[in-house]
């Protein structure tokens, strides 16, 4: 068990590691000058090279990551070109109203998901059935921004029970949430379905229903239990890419979130910045997949995750 966590923390370094050489290099062929940003068209070429020497711009590529690198392990992100704050600060300003957001919205997507996935196939090939998989194709092919669009013109706009955009409480967290939810719900809906006609098959359901067991116990107990190893996967997928910031759903609902944070930063050459909320998404990634390899021993005992590849 020991030995696996640290291949899998080795793993995930390797790809942080990569990840941050990617984001480098990307980073460098972004047309602009972050210093004449800061500085104006009217910054003298003295002043120029004086702040460029201050940021450490001026030094070769190799050694300006070297340096990055150096920074992140002791903790230190970097310093934002464009408010000089420390970006990890800003970063973790931000974080709570993504987690919060986030949280809510995998929520939702649960329950919905798992609902509908046991209910269709419950009802397999009839109206029920066909209704929830049109509804989880719809929610998949369907733009998550343009989903928010619609909840905010029905709910906000004509039926005004929630606000449109730019509020921080759960009153303004309904519609964000829900709109990330949708996308999230079709996904495990349909594997729930999946997984549950394939159990549903199985002969110890036959039996289990042959022994008179009630169709509700056989449903949650026997069969949902042996579904969850892919739901779960697939939640912590869902976790992960959300945690790591809707940049959209942010932008469409003015929610002060990471995604707000890196859209900002790119749009003004903050470098640092954008290295920092780039990193942090894929720490925030590679965690959530580290914690759900973990639990999948709690769920399943017959697994034995030490004897899992570290790459699995």
């Amino acid at each position: 068990m020991r030995q696996y966590l640290w291949n899998r923390l080795a793993s995930g370094l390797l790809v942080l590691i990569g990840l941050s050489v990617f984001t480098f290099g990307l980073i460098q062929l972004i047309p602009g000058d972050p210093v004449r940003m800061m500085l104006g068209d009217k910054a003298t070429k003295e002043q120029v090279e004086q702040l460029r020497e201050s940021l450490g711009l001026n030094k070769p590529l190799v050694e300006q990551y070297v340096s990055y690198v150096t920074g992140i392990a002791k903790g230190d992100f970097g310093t934002s070109i464009k408010t000089g704050q420390p970006v990890l600060e800003e970063i973790m300003a931000r974080f709570p109203a993504t987690l919060k957001m986030a949280l809510f919205a995998m929520a939702f997507a649960i329950v919905l998901g798992i609902a509908l996935g046991i209910l269709a196939a419950k009802h397999k090939d009839t109206f029920i059935d066909r209704t929830v998989l049109t509804l989880a194709t719809l929610g998949v092919s369907l733009p998550s921004f343009w989903v928010g669009l619609l909840l905010m013109m029905l709910f906000a706009v004509k039926l005004k029970w929630f606000p449109i955009a730019g509020g921080t409480g759960l009153h303004d967290l309904v519609l964000p949430a829900a709109t990330l939810g949708v996308y999230a719900s079709t996904i495990i809906c349909r594997l729930t379905r999946s997984g549950m006609l394939e159990v549903l098959s199985q002969d110890y359901i036959r039996t289990a229903r042959a022994k008179g067991i009630g169709e509700r116990l056989i449903l949650f107990r026997h069969a949902f239990r042996n579904v969850l190893i892919p739901v779960v996967t697939v939640i912590g997928l869902q976790i992960a890419s959300l945690l790591g910031g809707a940049v959209l759903i942010e932008q469409v609902f003015s929610w002060p979130g990471i995604g707000t944070l890196a859209i900002d930063a790119i749009y003004s050459r903050d470098f640092p910045m954008i290295q920092g909320t780039t990193l942090f998404m894929g720490i925030i990634y590679v965690t959530v997949n580290i914690v759900m390899d973990l639990l999948y021993g709690l769920i399943d005992p017959r697994i034995d995750i030490s004897q899992q590849k570290a790459g699995a």
